[in-house]
């Protein structure tokens, strides 16, 4: 199979997150059948929901999705304006302020990747099953 890919930019918007997740199902359905399965493929779209909205919270809120289809994985690349890396949080439990994402994304992750932009920003990339 050759890779497929697709590309998405956007700012912050009250529907950006939702454009993402439409997005990335467009992108799997257009693999074609039986390309990826369902359980899969709310895998790929819930790591693009996680990674899009911590771009926007956290990575100064413009984001540029890119999703490409490998033999065997779905990437899933995340890129924003903040040369801020990712860390682990301690969930909050409480107040409701997050801190379960990026713990997410590497659960359900093969590999997950953080590259610093040659201009700034940086980008993260998660590697996830077919």
């Amino acid at each position: 199979m050759t890779t497929m890919s697709a590309e998405r930019t956007a700012l912050r918007s009250l529907s950006a997150v939702a454009e993402a997740r439409q997005a990335a199902r467009a992108f799997l359905e257009a693999l074609g059948q039986p390309a990826i399965g369902r359980e899969q493929a709310d895998t790929v779209v819930l790591v693009v929901s996680e990674l899009v909205t911590n771009a926007l919270r956290h990575g100064g809120g413009a984001y540029t999705l890119r999703l490409t289809a490998h033999p065997g994985t779905i990437e899933v690349a995340v890129g924003d304006p903040s040369p801020r890396l990712p860390r682990m949080r301690t969930p909050d439990l409480v107040d409701g302020t997050g801190g379960f994402g990026w713990h997410m994304v590497n659960d359900l992750a093969h590999h997950v990747a953080v590259t610093p932009g040659p201009e700034g920003g940086k980008t993260v990339r998660a590697l996830l099953p077919r």
